[in-house]
């Protein structure tokens, strides 16, 4: 594993003048993990990033919701490899991360113990599963890894003929780029098809060490995508999110998903109404460029999948389709058979 700089709370609530002591039956569920550098990106207590990686009492108090609604132990074939679509499959190659998100979707098994990878059985499910052609590394965080165990895997799935695509889901751009180095990205070169989508949630992230990351690794031939999560208080707005989408074009990074909250216990407190998100999306439309609006989507429980949630903008007419601008009027479209 990789080593990298982190801060504690105590240092946190020094710096701030706070007192986080309540914190610590929060982390004793669910563990706290801080990056130096993520750390720095904090302006004031309960700011865009604070909200992001201070843990707050407020996660206890979700005990409606489930610790694996997405049944990701269910559609687990071997322990470590989840199987959801036909021709995708994710590994999970570690179990930590540079930074605990608050929000994650595995706050379960993020930093804690226990639900170690087969990698043995997982390259062996998926050689015998001929319909998987596309492997996502995901975690925990697969740039926790050092260079060569990140290379020992790729290798390892690339003597797989069936397998065309692999995608690294990484947020070291955002909270350790300084882990993005050239020999990381010369290997990570050697594995082509290989995309990276990463995972910037507010524009305060867009920082110039960020961008540096990126375009190493844009520059390796690495395509990448961002995927954001729809947070309460720290992006659930247009103009943030304008910010945002359009900053990542600038730092070559393609706006992918924006993800409706996963009803995972813990994360209630970051949730926003669904109707919040798809007047969002709206939003965005004729004030960026289309490169920069995000596919909104849901990711359903019980394993059922993505899908999206589009602004309402078509209505039918007989043959006749109304189509709503971005400014609010309805414009007749005929649609010729």
């Amino acid at each position: 594993m990789t080593t990298f700089q982190t801060v504690s709370l105590a240092e946190i609530a020094h710096r701030f003048r706070s007192d986080l002591s309540p914190l610590e039956q929060v982390t004793a569920i669910y563990p706290c993990c801080i990056s130096s550098y993520y750390a720095s990106l904090i302006t004031a207590p309960h700011d865009p990033v604070w909200k992001q990686c201070v843990p707050s009492v407020e996660e206890l108090d979700d005990t409606t919701q489930l610790p694996d609604p997405l049944d990701e132990e269910r559609l687990s074939p071997v322990p470590g490899l989840i199987h959801r679509y036909p021709d995708r499959a994710v590994l999970l190659v570690s179990n930590r991360c540079a930074t605990y998100c608050r929000f994650c979707m595995r706050k379960r098994k993020v930093g804690c113990a226990g639900g170690e990878t087969d990698f043995s059985a997982a390259y062996n499910y998926i050689a015998t599963t001929p319909q998987l052609r596309d492997i996502i590394l995901s975690g925990g965080d697969p740039l926790m890894l050092l260079d060569d165990e990140l290379h020992q895997i790729l290798s390892a799935l690339r003597r797989i003929p069936h397998v065309e695509v692999i995608r690294i889901g990484s947020r070291i751009p955002v909270t350790d780029p300084s882990r993005i180095t050239p020999a990381l990205c010369r290997m990570l070169a050697e594995h082509h098809p290989l995309y990276l989508n990463t995972h910037f949630n507010h524009p305060q992230e867009l920082t110039a060490e960020a961008a540096r990351a990126c375009s190493l690794l844009a520059s390796a031939g690495i395509q990448l995508g961002n995927q954001t999560v729809l947070l309460k208080g720290v992006n659930d707005d247009s103009l943030t999110m304008q910010k945002l989408m359009t900053g990542l074009l600038r730092m070559r990074v393609r706006p992918y998903y924006l993800h409706q909250m996963d009803l995972v216990r813990g994360t209630a407190h970051f949730r926003t109404p669904l109707e919040q998100g798809r007047q969002l999306i709206g939003s965005l439309r004729g004030r960026v460029s289309g490169m920069a609006i995000p596919h909104f989507v849901i990711d359903l429980p019980g394993g059922k999948g993505k899908v999206p949630v589009l602004p309402d903008m078509l209505h039918r007419d007989g043959e006749v389709w109304q189509v709503q601008t971005n400014s609010g009027e309805w414009v007749r479209y005929a649609d010729p058979v």
